[in-house]
């Protein structure tokens, strides 16, 4: 005999049940995120050199990594935007360079041992993150300019730190920078992003806010990603491992969060890179989910950049490091006879 739908308002027996399963699962997803998951895992530094906290007047507390027992250019190395993004991304990096300059990482607002709080994350944010940074850098060397290298999204607002305040810098590097895709390719307003405050709201608020955000940085997800990234199942387990502590603190949430409503892109990204005048490097991979650089034929050419693909995933410097840097020492090394910048 064929059931009947319910009547007068009064759920039947299918969605009695549906109610049922769905109050099961939520409750069963919070007790295991609040009882079975480790929020406060140990987080050791990600990199070797001094751990300092600089207080920001808009980006709250970040953390500078330095090591700066040497002589020359100073370098800021810059980490991406994920779920579980820290300074270990750039971790090969940071050692390489730290045997023969003076180089730096920083941990940017929401993620590693920066400031983690309930917050909008936006692009400006990033940028003033940056600007503090590079202060402090500049302040312990003299007022020297500085090369700084970013990675995927958070080129951008290296980009934009730039452009506001182009005498800060001597060089730019650009590893798999976010932009010259057709998806997040930026022509429109200027210092704008692509967030929508219904879907950060609807996220990142109890109780399921959390519960939500450990599953979605659980180990196999995780791992799903980072291969994704890699364009390979050979990730880099330092970096797995440590991807995992990092986001399984109290309020790793809130800027992934910002990152997965669009908070954190901006609307103006290609034009960003159009107009930089300074001295431009940057490399790509040709393997994995990220090798959209349809765009890229916008600054490809142009005096001022030097633009290098390579046969990797997204993140090169961890599968060839020696390839990686001995193209952008070849960039360094042209500055000093680089054609002039292109007019404004």
């Amino acid at each position: 005999m064929s059931r009947q739908p319910a009547k007068n308002g009064r759920a039947g027996p299918y969605g009695i049940a549906a109610v049922l399963a769905f109050l099961g699962s939520a409750a069963g997803l919070i007790g295991w995120s609040r009882f079975a998951v480790n929020r406060h895992m140990d987080l050791p530094p990600a990199l070797p050199g001094r751990l300092e906290k600089l207080a920001t007047e808009r980006a709250g507390t970040v953390v500078l990594y330095g090591s700066n027992d040497r002589e020359g250019v100073p370098l800021l190395l810059i980490h991406s935007i994920n779920a579980a993004a820290n300074a270990y991304e750039i971790r090969p990096l940071y050692q390489h360079y730290r045997r023969s300059r003076p180089v730096y990482a920083l941990d940017l607002p929401g993620f590693g041992f920066s400031e983690r709080s309930r917050r909008r994350y936006t692009p400006r944010l990033m940028v003033e993150a940056i600007g503090a940074a590079v202060a402090e850098i500049r302040s312990r060397h003299r007022g020297a300019a500085i090369d700084a290298m970013a990675l995927s999204l958070s080129c951008s607002y290296l980009a934009r730190a730039a452009l506001e305040r182009p005498d800060d810098y001597r060089s730019l590097g650009l590893i798999s920078p976010t932009g010259f895709d057709a998806r997040l390719s930026g022509d429109g307003p200027p210092d704008g992003h692509r967030g929508r405050d219904t879907v950060r709201n609807l996220l990142d608020r109890p109780p399921f806010g959390r519960p939500l955000f450990d599953a979605l940085a659980s180990r196999p997800s995780m791992r799903f990603f980072l291969q994704k990234t890699f364009g390979s199942r050979d990730i880099d387990e330092g970096l797995f491992a440590y991807d995992y502590a990092s986001a399984h603190q109290p309020g790793a949430e809130h800027a992934p969060y910002c990152f997965i409503s669009g908070h954190l892109f901006p609307t103006d990204t290609t034009r960003l890179y159009e107009e930089l005048r300074l001295p431009v490097w940057m490399v790509h991979g040709r393997r994995g989910d990220f090798v959209d650089y349809r765009l890229a034929p916008r600054v490809v050419g142009r005096p001022n950049w030097r633009v290098v693909s390579l046969p990797t995933g997204a993140f090169p410097h961890f599968e060839r490091l020696d390839d990686v840097t001995a193209e952008y020492d070849a960039f360094l090394a042209d500055l000093n006879w680089a054609p002039p910048r292109p007019p404004a």
